[in-house]
């Protein structure tokens, strides 16, 4: 460390005996010496020069002494570790400096031995307050960037915790959550550039917020779509949980908004959301220039093959049994078992509910017709229509009625 020194003395001789005792360190580099005569002389040499570390000044002085500087530097809120020096009877006002702020003193005559010491110990004081800053600054500049991906409890705690930025990832249980709204694209051509940034920031906003509610992580927002991860980059026991809650509340969210913007005169398609449990990499993959948190493995890929499969069956939220087994007293309507493209084996897929809705009279009349569905009870058809007479907005129980109409009999669905 370069320390510099302002020396605020009225001995003419001082100056000349700091000069040679510390010639050494002056002719490396290592201290640097400004001095004044008295405290408006040092006033003026700290304006001029921002990069002074240490004050050793006397007490008295003519026009300013240094108790009065000591309370003009904190008044300035200055960044500087002060040494007094003063004579060792003048007790009384050493205490003062100290409680002005003053880090250390020494006492008249300068032992140079005890002045080497203290200055010494004083640039140690100062190499810690400025290490403490760099942290400070450094964790203040980490939670701004990851205050975009991670709740705010959350990026506080990764903020303050310099390894979990390291570059490279690491395999963890994760649930992975897409979320698209339709028809935006075709939306984007056919709205004002300023009406449109109004609904997608408000829409962004209200989703990331459903998010951070839920201790989620944002790692992707692509336009209007959202790719959300739970149980990263910390672990969440409950992430199974946590996800689907979001599932629903996301849900909420996005109907409400729809609804909200129909009245100002704009048609704005559905939320589709899937999500599905497993193993991912997951990590920071900037390259060292961006900090880019992403996840990467089959996890990530059938969750999003899940929210595309919705406009497939009617659903607004797709989530895999993989998701739902982890999930305590999960409720949920089955889909059926999608067979996603380029897969052998079929996810068996559910719409999640809030319990309320799970127990209604309809949702248990759509369980008993997909058991029938499931074991190729011909009374299917009946029970699917029977449901559909009831409540023509049913789309899931719509597409199972075409499906059965145009001779399909299992509950195997090619997506």
């Amino acid at each position: 460390m370069n320390t510099s020194i302002l020396v605020v003395d009225d001995e003419p001789d001082l100056e000349m005996l700091l000069v040679q005792k510390f010639r050494k360190q002056i002719r490396d580099g290592s201290l640097r010496f400004l001095f004044a005569h008295d405290g408006v002389e040092a006033l003026a040499v700290l304006a001029a020069n921002h990069d002074v570390d240490i004050v050793l000044s006397d007490i008295n002085m003519p026009r300013m002494d240094g108790l009065s500087l000591l309370a003009k530097l904190q008044q300035r809120d200055e960044d500087l570790s002060t040494i007094i020096v003063s004579a060792y009877s003048d007790m009384a006002n050493i205490r003062t400096a100290m409680n002005r702020g003053a880090y250390d003193f020494v006492t008249k005559p300068i032992d140079f031995a005890d002045l080497e010491a203290t200055i010494g110990k004083t640039i140690h004081h100062v190499e810690t307050l400025r290490e403490a800053q760099r942290r400070q600054s450094a964790a203040e500049r980490a939670h701004a960037s990851l205050s975009r991906y991670f709740s705010p409890n959350l990026a506080e705690r990764l903020a303050n915790c310099s390894e979990t930025l390291d570059l490279g990832g690491a395999r963890r249980e994760v649930a992975s959550l897409f979320t698209d709204l339709t028809g935006f694209t075709a939306l984007v051509e056919t709205i004002e550039p300023d009406v449109l940034g109004q609904l997608l920031n408000d829409y962004i906003v209200g989703m990331t917020d459903i998010v951070f509610a839920h201790d989620g992580t944002v790692a992707k927002i692509i336009g209007d779509a959202l790719h959300v991860l739970f149980g990263a980059p910390a672990d969440q026991p409950d992430h199974a949980g946590r996800a689907v809650a979001c599932c629903l509340d996301l849900d909420v969210f996005a109907s409400s908004f729809r609804e909200q913007w129909r009245r100002k005169g704009i048609a704005l398609g559905y939320t589709r959301i899937g999500a599905h449990a497993g193993t991912a990499v997951v990590g920071n993959f900037g390259g060292g220039r961006f900090f880019d948190y992403s996840a990467y493995g089959d996890t990530i890929n059938v969750a999003a093959r899940l929210e595309a499969a919705n406009k497939t069956i009617g659903t607004r939220i797709c989530v895999s049994s993989s998701l739902a087994a982890r999930v305590q007293a999960f409720c949920g309507r089955p889909v059926g078992n999608l067979l996603l493209r380029g897969r052998i084996e079929p996810i068996h897929a559910f719409e999640p509910l809030e319990p309320a809705q799970y127990a209604s009279p309809d949702t248990q009349a759509y369980l008993q017709a997909f058991e029938e569905l499931e074991a190729g009870n011909p009374h299917a058809v009946a029970s699917f229509a029977a449901l559909v007479g009831r409540n023509s907005d049913d789309r899931l129980a719509s597409f199972h009625l075409r499906r059965l109409l145009n001779g399909e009999t299992s509950a195997t669905i090619a997506i």
